[in-house]
């Protein structure tokens, strides 16, 4: 037998961190970070033990990988859904319905995540967070930014505090209220992206209010 080529090496080897990124997914939004191994991790995605450590310096650097990784592929879906749209406005909609939806959607996991970043360990840069990264600046391009270099980071860090926003123990905001914000902060039509069925029907928030004081001056 001919030995695999390089090319299937690579292939063999990106499936499998996948699986591993996929089982840390899992197992963390089930069970919760400190009851999920690394063992655990390597039992779910049917991977040696020896592999995670190969892939990952840790725990923590392959959970940030692994929600990295999830919030990477809900954003490219919500932005390549039918129809498709090429709009910078709808698009941008669409990443703020992605993102603050996980949230809502997978708490435990979101909470998790943004813990890590908050500890000594810091932010993780791994290839999943830069896929991240470039579908978020080709969304601000596309939206009309003057500066991405300079917008696309405040863009990060407003989704990264509207996430912690609707987290926050024993206070978290509504999703809604803080899509509106958001939304009104870039101009954008409450209508545009996905509006959660708790919002108002028409208009951003704030936005109307704002303009009706303008009117009455």
């Amino acid at each position: 037998m001919s030995p695999r080529s390089a090319s299937v090496n690579e292939e063999l080897r990106r499936r499998s961190r996948e699986r591993l990124l996929q089982a840390t997914v899992e197992l963390v939004a089930e069970r919760g970070y400190e009851a999920t191994t690394l063992a655990d991790i390597a039992d779910r995605a049917g991977s040696a033990r020896g592999l995670v450590s190969y892939y990952f310096p840790g725990k923590r650097q392959l959970l940030q990988s692994a929600v990295h990784r999830l919030m990477h592929l809900t954003l490219e879906a919500a932005l390549e859904r039918e129809p498709r749209s090429e709009d910078g406005r709808e698009r941008l909609a669409r990443a703020i319905d992605a993102i603050l939806g996980l949230a809502v959607e997978r708490p435990r996991l979101m909470r998790t995540h943004m813990a890590g970043i908050l500890q000594a360990e810091g932010f993780v840069q791994c290839p999943e967070q830069q896929r991240l990264a470039s579908l978020l600046r080709d969304t601000v391009a596309r939206y009309g930014a003057r500066d991405v270099d300079l917008d696309y980071p405040l863009l990060r860090a407003l989704l990264m505090g509207a996430v912690f926003a609707v987290l926050l123990p024993g206070a978290p905001m509504e999703r809604a209220r803080l899509r509106a914000e958001l939304f009104q902060r870039y101009g954008l039509d409450w209508e545009l992206g996905v509006p959660p069925d708790d919002g108002p029907s028409g208009g951003t928030p704030g936005r109307e209010a704002d303009q009706s004081s303008k009117s009455s001056k």
